[in-house]
């Protein structure tokens, strides 16, 4: 009783307000985007990682400009330098400038790891789109198959594929990890497809005549990218550790361009003399792997509304 008449005699003040000042909006207008972006920017260990990445690219595409040495050439003078004024990272056993090789191979290591990601997931994403569309027999088919051909390790298909289709060449590499990295691609899409295509905006398109075609490019496949970008940024890391361990055995990009892993093999000969012609390259495959990893957990978080704060 007393902590009612307590609240009834507190001296509240009625706000009176216009029917158009009652309506307004309180909260600024957002996006998706910009919900993504501010969820995204929360995650610090994300954003250093970006910006760590975004310094790697900046240098892999101009840090062989920073000096006057190119990849190729020898300098009998300097063989074997350690890190000095002249050549900042040393030099290999050939006295060719390691500040140069590591960014030009790094140059070749990200694009072979970024088109042999992104080709895979668009026809993986392409071909589960179609499986769990149509369901039935053509789900089951395709699934199947899928099945028997995960069933055997894919660096073994790609080592087959680089012996039959010719090693040392950068097309190869990427055709080798495209024809064998769909798989997952497409039975991820196919799981998020089936849960979609049960929902009212797909019912709605079927309902007004349009196509199985569009219905899986226009509303299916564009609903599934958020999770596929996370996908991307997580399979990135993986073709970089694959290209470094094909380069490593001999498969990989063959001299004079040169990979991250070309160098790391090379280096590997005279670790125990120069150990810095091994640790460089190491670090920054390392570094490159380890930051998109975080970055894929940080876009995870932030596409996913359940995990947004």
């Amino acid at each position: 009783m007393e902590r009612t008449k307590a609240w009834k005699t507190f001296p509240f003040a009625k706000l009176e307000r216009s029917g158009m000042e009652a309506e307004e909006m309180v909260r600024p207008h957002t996006s998706y985007l910009k919900d993504v972006w501010r969820a995204f920017k929360r995650r610090k260990t994300a954003l250093v990682s970006a910006v760590i990445l975004l310094i790697l690219v900046v240098l892999v595409l101009f840090g062989p400009m920073m000096n006057p040495y190119n990849y190729y050439s020898n300098d009998y003078t300097a063989i074997n330098s350690p890190p000095t004024a002249q050549h900042w990272f040393g030099t290999d056993t050939l006295g060719r400038d390691l500040w140069t090789r590591v960014w030009v191979g790094g140059r070749v290591s990200l694009l072979i790891a970024i088109l042999a990601t992104l080709f895979p997931f668009l026809i993986g994403m392409v071909m589960g789109g179609i499986s769990g569309y149509f369901g039935g027999k053509v789900d089951m088919i395709m699934m199947r198959c899928i099945d028997i051909l995960m069933g055997i390790p894919a660096m073994i298909y790609n080592i087959l594929l680089i012996v039959v289709l010719g090693s040392g060449n950068i097309s190869t590499l990427i055709i080798a990890f495209t024809l064998t990295g769909w798989m997952g691609s497409a039975r991820a899409a196919r799981g998020m497809v089936l849960q979609i295509k049960a929902r009212e905006f797909v019912m709605a398109s079927k309902t007004l005549g349009a196509s199985p075609a569009r219905i899986i490019f226009r509303h299916l496949l564009p609903n599934t990218l958020g999770i596929m970008v996370v996908g991307v940024t997580l399979t990135i890391p993986m073709i970089i550790f694959a290209e470094a361990f094909l380069s490593f055995i001999g498969l990989g990009v063959a001299p004079p361009n040169p990979s991250w892993g070309q160098l790391i093999s090379i280096a590997a000969e005279v670790f125990k003399s120069y150990p810095y012609q091994f640790i460089i390259p190491c670090a920054f495959v390392s570094l490159t792997m380890l930051c998109f990893n975080l970055l894929g957990d940080g876009l995870r978080d932030a596409l996913d509304p359940k995990l947004r704060a």
